[in-house]
């Protein structure tokens, strides 16, 4: 049996999978983010920890562990977890939607370098931009920085002991050498670390450590559990959803909205804003569009209209053409295709007539347009999408897919019930590690639904479309 654990913003999620890759338990903790300025977004490590200690006790409850042989390991990107020559966290995590750093990434990105040996624009939440902004503002703590990891390395330094981390999550950092899978030297030295400072890297279907005796025995697991070195959450999840083909990409509806495609080659466009990293499996590519606020928008909106998201998309009904109401999401701002931290979200065309379904609609529409955005930039860059599958808490509203199916003039897939995330991509990692098999792992889920464009409604996406990127240019010139 093998477990995937998935550390995400909001909750750390762990799944039991058997060996013909039956979800047999699930479980999961709730986390909290820390926003003590604007802008920023930060929580302490001990919280992984303590989320990571309930998920295991709560699966150890469900079902017997005594046959895991393998762990595998998922989590957010970006956040830099800072520790000192004792093995010490400094400070909270700056996490992946932190944009405190903007001016460093400027800095850095302005470098030509940069963008060559790493493939990508060092977009604000990246982690070597972090890194900058603790030398600039934190000098004394940055000083005493021995190593830094990523979230869901730090729970394997706490479960192995090993410092290691896997490409695809070490490819968001920005120090990366994306094409050869390696840290660059030189992009380090440039940020004022060096690979001392790194973890050691390893593909996500590789053995990074094992897990430690004294927690084996404590949760009931075998000595010698091994554990894999996993993956980024979206790369974890295209794993889990079986994207690792060319041609087959996925649309994810979660906090963040994300793009995926999965590619054999390494062709970077950072002037595009889409990014290029590795994949969690050996010899395989991705690109990505991402956008900041997807379900975090509609949430945002629940709030204030005092109601939850999924009674707002209910009422709905029948897709319907966009109204005079527009929304841009850029509550944090935006990656793709902007690259710009200091863009906010704006309403316009509000009338009398924006009862409350005019203006969740307009919620919708504008992460909508957003994903558009994306799947115009990964296009241009020659990336192909030829079969697209979404998955996401989003992906539940009938609505929302339509609405994106018809403004991307793309069907989309819908998975049948089931949980095929960053924690089954994770599993399945474990699995592979463990000798069970390779990427012939990675197949796609059963599909319950095809969503096809909406006949005779392009035309006016396609013109709100338009609408939508012509406010952002005006928004711009507002200071």
């Amino acid at each position: 049996m093998y477990i995937g654990l998935d550390l995400g913003t909001s909750g750390l999620k762990g799944v039991l999978v058997d060996g013909d890759q039956r979800i047999v338990a699930e479980t999961s903790a709730p986390l909290t983010v820390s926003r003590p300025h604007p802008g920023w977004s930060e929580q302490a490590p001990s919280d992984w920890i303590a989320a990571a200690e309930s998920v295991m006790a709560s699966l150890a409850n469900l079902h017997s562990l005594s046959g895991v042989t393998a762990i595998g390991l998922s989590g957010q990107m970006h956040g830099a977890v800072c520790l000192d020559a004792e093995h010490q966290v400094l400070r909270p995590a700056i996490l992946w939607n932190d944009t405190r750093a903007a001016e460093e990434a400027a800095t850095l990105d302005a470098d030509p370098t940069w963008r060559a040996i790493s493939g990508n624009i060092v977009f604000p939440g990246f982690t070597a931009p972090k890194i900058s902004w603790m030398q600039a503002h934190e000098p004394d703590l940055a000083s005493r920085i021995a190593t830094v990891l990523l979230p869901k390395d730090f729970l394997r330094f706490w479960l192995t002991g090993d410092m290691v981390s896997d490409v695809s999550d070490a490819a968001g950092t920005a120090w990366l050498d994306t094409g050869a899978r390696a840290w660059s030297v030189e992009l380090l030295r440039s940020g004022g670390l060096d690979t001392s400072a790194m973890p050691a890297l390893v593909e996500g279907s590789a053995v990074s450590g094992h897990l430690s005796s004294s927690l084996a025995r404590k949760w009931g697991l075998p000595d010698g559990v091994v554990v894999a070195g996993g993956g980024g959450d979206n790369a974890a999840s295209a794993v889990g959803v079986g994207v690792v083909e060319p041609g087959t990409a996925f649309v994810s509806l979660g906090t963040s909205g994300v793009l995926f495609a999965s590619t054999h080659e390494y062709s970077p466009d950072p002037g595009t804003s889409v990014h290029t990293f590795c994949h969690a499996l050996p010899g395989l590519w991705c690109q990505m569009g991402v956008i900041l606020a997807a379900t975090d928008a509609l949430s945002w909106f629940a709030r204030l209209a005092g109601s939850e998201p999924a009674a707002l998309t209910a009422e709905l009904g029948q897709l319907q053409r966009p109204g005079e109401t527009l929304f841009l999401p850029y509550l944090g701002g935006e990656r793709t295709p902007h690259n710009d931290a200091a863009v906010r979200g704006a309403f316009t065309g509000l009338s009398h007539a924006s009862d409350r379904s005019a203006v969740t609609r307009a919620v919708l529409e504008g992460v909508t347009f957003a994903f558009r955005d994306c799947y115009d930039a990964l296009t241009a860059t020659g990336t192909r999408i030829e079969r697209l599958v979404a998955v996401g808490g989003g992906s539940r509203s009938r609505y929302w897919i339509e609405c994106l199916a018809t403004a991307l003039g793309h069907e989309i897939e819908i998975p049948v019930d089931g949980d095929f995330g960053g924690a089954f991509g994770a599993a399945r990692l474990a699995m592979m590690a463990a000798g069970g098999g390779g990427a012939e792992l990675a197949t796609m889920p059963p599909i319950a639904n095809r969503v096809a464009p909406v006949a005779g409604m392009g035309p006016a996406f396609f013109d709100a479309q338009e609408r939508y990127r012509a406010t952002y240019r005006a928004l711009k010139t507002v200071d």
